[in-house]
Formats: C-alpha cells, structure tokens, sequence
C-alpha cells in the first residue's frame, strides 16, 4: 500500500492526482502548515529528514521529492499509461518537462512569492519603502524576465502539443501542473490562453476531482 505524506496546498497534490490516474491504491497521512509561519510541521521529520511534503513510503521504500516520486509511479506502475516509450521523441519530451518544472520554472515563482511576502510584511514605513525597492529591482532585472521568459515558453509549446509529452498524458504533466495552476490562480491566464486551457484541462479530469476529494482543500483548483 502507498501512503502519502500529504501537506495541505504544497506539490503533493498531484501526487494523489497521479495514484487516481493509476488506479493505484493509497493511503493519505495528512499534515497542515503553521499558520504563522507556513511551513510544515516537523512531524515531518519523523518521515524524511528535510521534513518536506510529499514524501511517499510504498512497503519498505520511502521517496522524496515530486519529480523522484513521479518517475518511481510511473516505473513501478505506469509504464502503459503514464510513461512514453524509451528512446521516443515523446519521451525526451517528458524527461525535460519533469525536471523542468522544478529545476527552472518553480525557483524563480518561489522568489517571486518570498519577494512578495517581503512587501507585505515590511513595518515601519521607511523599512517598508526600502524593501519595496529592493524587490522591484531583483523581480525586474532577474526573477520577473526569466518567470516571462518560462511562460512565454511553455505558452508556444502547449500551442501545438495535446500534452507536455505529445499526445498522451505522462508524469511530466502530473509534474508541471503545480506550478501552472498557481499561474493561474495568480492572474495568468488571460496573458497565456493555452497555459489556461491546460489547467482547466487537468481539473476536468475524474482522476483529479477524485483527489481533491481525498486530499481536502487545495487553493489552486
């Protein structure tokens, strides 16, 4: 049986979307974030020593991190539905989006968030002026050309793709669907149609209803 460590609104979300694809049996162990500081509880800690969601344990093994997670499932489970043929042109097309979302779309989104959350917060008012401008200068010499850069990316490519991999659903779709639907969620949709219809693609889905019955609240559906 496959348990799931399963934090409330983080990636491991579609990681019980992708066990309802595969008709997996699982199990959820749910976890909730600090309310001050929106971070995991450090009983998850007791499960992998970062203390990070998600984390799975299937029998005696015990897997972190999305992309891993996803590639174990797909191996161990999906090799007819959720991963392309090796040495296919789909499936370099799905190793490069599973590692894309994580190793170059998600770092720039994070600082965009923890730049945002430094406005917000920033007291007294001089201080508040000071980060302020520091944030502007960061998000638009670095972080806010490469999160344009990325989305105009993915943009073209969903324009003439079905899904990340061709025609078929694969992992890489499972994995770039955080990110997207937190694009979404934050005003990307208008600029970015195909990206949108991609969102809306994967939350039509049964498999994706039936996880976020399982999985309880999640702000980005």
């Amino acid at each position: 049986m496959v348990i799931v460590h399963h934090l409330n609104n983080s990636r491991s979300q579609r990681i019980l979307w992708m066990l309802e694809e595969l008709g997996v049996p699982y199990e959820i162990k749910s976890y909730q974030r600090d309310a001050q500081t929106n971070l995991a509880p450090k009983e998850l800690k007791q499960v992998h020593p970062l203390g990070k969601s998600p984390v799975i344990t299937d029998g005696a093994i015990t897997i972190a991190e999305s992309g891993a997670i996803i590639e174990y499932l797909a191996y161990t489970y999906g090799k007819e539905s959720m991963l392309p043929p090796m040495g296919t042109e789909a499936h370099r097309q799905y190793s490069y989006w599973l590692h894309f979302a994580e190793g170059t779309l998600m770092p720039p989104m994070v600082a965009k968030l923890v730049f945002d959350k430094v406005r917000a917060n920033a007291k007294p008012f001089f201080v508040k002026i000071i980060a302020n401008k520091i944030a502007d200068k960061v998000m638009g010499g670095y972080f806010g050309p490469n999160i344009t850069a990325n989305m105009q990316f993915i943009e073209q490519h969903l324009a003439s793709h079905t899904w990340f991999a061709g025609e078929q659903m694969s992992g890489a779709d499972v994995q770039m669907s955080f990110p997207l639907e937190a694009a979404v969620s934050r005003g990307a949709a208008q600029q970015f149609p195909h990206i949108a219809a991609f969102v809306k693609k994967v939350h039509d889905r049964a498999a994706y209803q039936a996880a976020l019955a399982r999985g309880g609240k999640y702000d980005y559906a």
